[in-house]
């Protein structure tokens, strides 16, 4: 009898939890669970090959009276209503794809994760970037966490607290999962910064809990 690729259906998660963060009380440790190899290989390469095919785009963000395309490509998935703004940019929310919309059911059945959007970032080596920033848009649900994933090559991800300014350093792989809970974008800032040896591509999902319609009232 064949056996059924659980993985690649994106099946209930099998391995438990590592919580990296607990509840965070001191300002030196961020409300963070890490969760190393939360995806498989399957799963992986199933994201990576349909992102291949994902709309990305470079848009320009003004910054100091300049305007600039932003260090990377993007693209924004979510439910009806569910459009985004953040950094300047309003980003119209598109049409979920096949194994993006399976990732955010799997997140919701293993940790019921509630999430209507996914911001995916696509870094072609180490010179594309993302600065400094909280996820702390007017739109984002109050008290919710927010999931990420990495795939593709390694790349140190950095937190900063806002006041105490301490840094928190972690090397995500592929296939890490790193959920940022509630009340972290408040208190804490993240930021992956260039490498110049990474010759590799990386990709970046973030699933988000946004108000629906919060745009169009």
């Amino acid at each position: 009898m064949q056996q059924r690729q659980k993985g690649f259906e994106f099946g209930d998660m099998e391995n438990q939890a590592a919580d990296e963060g607990g509840e965070a009380e001191l300002a030196s440790k961020p409300p963070i669970t890490l969760i190393p190899g939360y995806l498989n290989q399957a799963q992986q390469q199933a994201l990576i090959h349909e992102a291949e095919h994902y709309p990305f785009t470079r848009p320009e963000i003004r910054i100091f009276g300049r305007t600039h395309p932003i260090p990377r490509r993007q693209v924004w998935f979510g439910d009806d209503g569910c459009d985004y703004l953040y950094s300047g940019l309003f980003i119209r929310a598109e049409p979920w794809p096949k194994y993006a919309l399976r990732l955010r059911e799997k997140l919701q059945r293993d940790f019921g994760l509630v999430s209507n959007g996914v911001l995916v970032n696509h870094y072609r080596d180490g010179s594309d970037t993302m600065g400094w920033h909280s996820d702390d848009e007017a739109e984002i649900v109050p008290g919710s966490d927010i999931a990420s994933v990495t795939l593709g090559v390694s790349r140190p991800f950095f937190l900063r607290h806002n006041e105490s300014k301490t840094k928190v350093e972690l090397m995500l792989n592929s296939g890490d999962l790193l959920i940022m809970h509630w009340p972290m974008q408040s208190s804490w800032q993240h930021a992956l910064p260039k490498r110049a040896k990474v010759t590799r591509p990386r990709l970046n999902l973030t699933y988000r809990h946004l108000i629906p319609h919060f745009h169009q009232g």
